[in-house]
């Protein structure tokens, strides 16, 4: 009986940790370049159930067959499917069209830059000429930080990257893409590094210059899976008060001296 409160523990345990995910993902519905998350159920590894020697089998112990031990949390999986692409007309804000990612820097609480990619192209300039992210990461081009010209009266970047400042080509904005997203660690909502063994390929998606990518978040099938792990969860919960009533009672009850 202990055993299927653990169970229906495990089982609470992984709709819980369900209903993070997929209320993180509705918080970010409307966030520039998010992608999608979700999470994989697995077993834990069942083990062998023995009956204990008694009279009934001839004082032998037999095999009864494999018992679980309930469900856990597998992987969280970013799913990279693109997001729609909407028209601001500003300049500096910059869709992918396609595969790769923008390169960015970022600056740690302790002052170190780390190199991080995303899809959120919501940039801006700033008042010495640089263009950085809406938390004030740089945007990476060939020649490092991309900086424009302060007298720069039209900013073009075309669908190759490449900055036409007055008509005349400054720097290019530098685009990455992985062979395997499995090497991608994400942190924050919108920013991944890679991890030990990964393979930078070419990208070939196209910048949009004037556009952002939406989150690929639907909130319809979000709603659908919260009210499902919702379900799920009280079932759980529903297995943990049977188990418990029927302890009550053999504790009261069954085990009461007459």
């Amino acid at each position: 009986m202990l055993r299927s409160l653990y169970t229906g523990w495990t089982g609470m345990y992984n709709q819980q940790k369900r209903l993070d995910v997929i209320s993180n993902n509705m918080a970010n519905a409307t966030t520039v370049g998010y992608k999608k998350e979700f999470a994989t159920s697995q077993s834990f590894d069942e083990l062998l159930a023995i009956k204990i020697r008694d009279s009934s089998e001839g004082w032998r112990q037999r095999s009864i067959g494999d018992v679980s031990l309930g469900a856990k949390i597998g992987e969280i999986h970013t799913d990279f499917t693109q997001g729609s692409i909407r028209q601001t007309n500003n300049t500096y804000d910059l869709a992918i069209d396609g595969k790769g990612f923008f390169r960015v820097n970022v600056t740690d609480r302790e002052g170190n830059v780390h190199e991080s990619f995303t899809r959120a192209g919501m940039f801006h300039m700033t008042f010495d000429g640089y263009v950085v992210d809406a938390n004030g990461n740089h945007l990476q081009s060939e020649s490092g930080d991309l900086q424009i010209p302060l007298d720069a009266q039209n900013v073009v970047i075309d669908t190759q990257g490449y900055v036409f400042a007055d008509g005349e080509v400054i720097d290019r904005v530098v685009l990455t893409d992985f062979e395997d997203y499995e090497y991608l660690k994400k942190f924050q909502d919108t920013y991944y590094r890679p991890v030990d063994g990964y393979t930078e390929t070419e990208p070939t998606g196209a910048i949009r210059q004037g556009y952002t990518e939406q989150s690929n978040i639907l909130v319809v099938n979000e709603m659908v899976d919260l009210i499902a792990t919702t379900r799920a969860y009280e079932a759980n919960q529903k297995v943990i008060k049977a188990a418990d009533s029927v302890m009550e009672q053999a504790a009261n009850s069954v085990g009461r001296v007459q």
